[in-house]
């Protein structure tokens, strides 16, 4: 009878009181939809099949960005360099440090013909009056492109300030001579490293380092480049200038950092203090290496290649594997070389093959 009355009355409670009971069956639903159930999982990504060496025209690494999702995934296997990089959609990054700006490298670089949606840009600025000057005017061209019909506009344009010091001056007297050339180089590979490990996306296959006083190229440089196929390929750089003596236009060599080295070369490293570096291009340091800017020929193919052990970084295009795999710009003697040649090295030690084209040329500015 007891048992009774106390059913009843908890009946009654619950007519009166309906959601006292919510709490409980809630947590159970919880409990049920935790342990119980097995929703099927939805991949963000849908990758092509690779065939016969080449991508899908959809990129492998494109998200469907289904909403909700804060996660982006990259494939890195599938992510290729490959002579047909147009073909195959493959991202270019653009890097340049910049100490004063060039109108003509402006416009060179518009001129280049590699799809600009699959072209990205980094340019990093020293914090100096230069500088400063370099970074409105940069700005201001960036602009007018990134604001223009949209089939003219870059993938993506970033710009660092440096954060270490740099020459007071950048007229090419002071920043070429010799006593400057260790602090001066040093300064350039941190300012390179901060803006390639900034700007290196996991989408990038190649990155073609132009240095901003490049101000004449052909129009299809990068496609010439990626044609070879080659982990790291130099253009030789030359300068148009007005020869006095003959009086007519002429070119003459600029950049001495694509070399072979010498034994001579080695003799001298051998004997240095570990702290020493070499500097290619300076009589004071006779290293008797064969230079790629002496081996031009205006008859030659402009396709012949020639293995170097040095490079420099007017014009120099590298798959993007060769840096992710540790191949950076030391700013700090190694194996008594730095910054590019340095980088040279380390790509080598990694076990990459450097090359140049001697019959291949870029022009620098000629102040």
């Amino acid at each position: 009878m007891k048992a009774a009355i106390n059913k009843n009355q908890f009946l009654r409670q619950i007519r009166r009181r309906p959601f006292t009971l919510l709490g409980p069956l809630a947590l159970l639903v919880l409990i049920y939809y935790f342990f119980f159930s097995s929703p099927k999982s939805q991949s963000k990504y849908s990758y092509k099949v690779k065939k016969a060496g080449f991508f899908d025209r959809k990129s492998d690494v494109i998200p469907r960005n289904l909403p909700g999702d804060h996660i982006s995934h990259y494939d890195l296997n599938k992510l290729a360099s490959t002579p047909m990089a147009v073909y195959n959609k493959e991202k270019v990054l653009i890097l340049t440090p910049v100490s004063r700006f060039y109108d003509e490298y402006w416009m060179n670089l518009l001129r280049l013909t590699y799809p600009r949606e699959l072209l990205e840009l980094g340019f990093i600025v020293p914090r100096t009056k230069d500088g400063d000057l370099a970074l409105k005017k940069l700005e201001k061209a960036i602009k007018q492109v990134q604001t223009g019909k949209k089939e003219n506009r870059f993938s993506k344009i970033t710009i660092l300030r440096q954060d270490t010091e740099s020459l007071a001056s950048q007229d090419e007297k002071h920043r070429h001579a010799l006593k400057v050339q260790k602090d001066r180089r040093s300064n350039m590979a941190l300012a390179r490293n901060s803006l390639l490990f900034s700007a290196l996306g996991p989408y990038t296959s190649w990155v073609l380092w132009l240095d901003s006083d490049i101000v004449e190229t052909s129009p299809t440089l990068i496609q010439d480049l990626v044609s070879h196929d080659k982990p790291i390929i130099s253009a030789n750089c030359y300068q148009r200038f007005y020869d006095e003596e003959q009086k007519k236009d002429s070119i003459r060599p600029y950049d001495y950092n694509n070399w072979v080295e010498s034994e001579e070369g080695l003799k001298i490293a051998s004997n240095m203090a570990e702290d020493d570096i070499i500097v290619e291009g300076y009589p004071e340091i006779a290293t008797y290496r064969a230079l790629m800017a002496h081996f031009y020929d205006a008859n030659g193919d402009p396709n012949t290649e020639m293995e170097l052990d040095g490079v420099g970084g007017a014009a120099v295009l590298v798959k993007a594997d060769v840096h992710r795999d540790g191949a950076m710009f030391p700013p700090f003697p190694f194996y008594h070389l730095i910054e590019t040649e340095g980088f040279a090295k380390m790509a080598k030690r990694l076990g990459y093959q450097v090359f140049g084209l001697p019959n291949y040329l870029v022009y620098h500015y000629n102040e």
